[in-house]
């Protein structure tokens, strides 16, 4: 495999050139004049051409000088201005982030968060991509995402945001029909509805305040892949089901739906921000990941 250009050279080069002087280029890059002279050796070792005739007192280019002195002088300024476009963008928030969110979360939640957010970085954009499954952040280029519930082990930076409880609920009809499970096996004997996004989909696993453990393996009429998706069934009285607060609140809140088994409760789940590990992060993904932080938290979302 042929070897790399040597950039460093070639710019050390140029602003020899430019200064006309060896040690004016040192000055300039902040580096020693054997460091300089030595690059610009190096460099014509590689080309097999003398680029300068040096005296005592002049400083002068070859041919071989004058024709690379141009391209290099080119290339010295490219690098310059993609490292001050990349140095902007590292102090001004600028540019495009990639974030991604659950479904139902990012359309009720962190959606209309997002006028503000854009408000204040018009410089900034953002896709958003929105789906319950588990994406891969680095493998499909994310700056962000928000994950809820307990999160596994990864390589991935994460900050806890927000609690996000359970709720294992059922409309009165349905209670009513079919009465009303005090214990977590009871539910063995009922139609529950599924997501099977949860962490443990095929088990729900209970704990009471005296530490007692139950699971049970729900089966039911429905099963989904985002969990507002079961409301319809859920207030139809088709079954019993386990969602998160930012689902089934609402619908708590205005007596649609009963929380049962109020001395049980599953694992609490958490609202995470999860970033790629390494940085320094770019201000544009730094800026949405402390507004998202400070909205989230602040919200307490889950404590009623």
């Amino acid at each position: 495999m042929p070897k790399l250009p040597d950039f460093e050279a070639m710019a050390i080069f140029a602003k020899v050139v430019e200064m006309r002087s060896f040690a004016g280029a040192a000055n300039e890059l902040a580096l020693s004049k054997a460091t300089v002279s030595k690059a610009v050796t190096r460099l014509e070792e590689r080309l097999g051409a003398r680029l300068f005739n040096r005296t005592s007192r002049q400083l002068a280019l070859t041919d071989a000088g004058q024709r690379l002195a141009q391209r290099a002088a080119q290339l010295l300024a490219d690098g310059e201005a993609l490292e001050n476009e990349a140095l902007a963008q590292s102090v001004a928030p600028r540019g495009l982030v990639r974030l991604a969110v659950p479904m139902t979360f990012g359309v009720n939640i962190i959606a209309p968060l997002l006028p503000e957010f854009l408000k204040a970085y018009p410089d900034v954009a953002i896709d958003m991509h929105l789906g319950d499954e588990t994406v891969d952040l680095i493998g499909d280029g994310f700056d962000l995402g928000i994950r809820i519930g307990s999160l596994p082990d990864s390589s991935l930076v994460a900050r806890r945001l927000c609690p996000m409880p359970r709720h294992t609920v059922a409309a009165p009809s349905y209670l009513k029909t079919h009465g009303t499970p005090t214990h977590p096996m009871h539910l063995a004997q009922h139609k529950c509805l599924g997501y099977t996004y949860l962490s443990t989909p095929g088990i729900w696993h209970y704990t009471n305040a005296k530490g007692e453990q139950a699971s049970v393996r729900p089966n039911g009429p429905l099963r989904v892949n985002n969990g507002e998706a079961l409301m319809a069934a859920l207030l139809a009285g088709l079954g019993i089901a386990d969602l998160p607060d930012f689902i089934v609140g609402p619908a708590i809140a205005a007596k649609k739906v009963s929380v049962i088994l109020k001395d049980w409760k599953q694992r609490e789940g958490a609202v995470h921000l999860v970033m790629p590990p390494g940085g320094p992060r770019p201000a544009r993904v730094e800026a949405l990941a402390q507004f998202l932080t400070t909205k989230l938290s602040q919200a307490k979302r889950g404590k009623r």
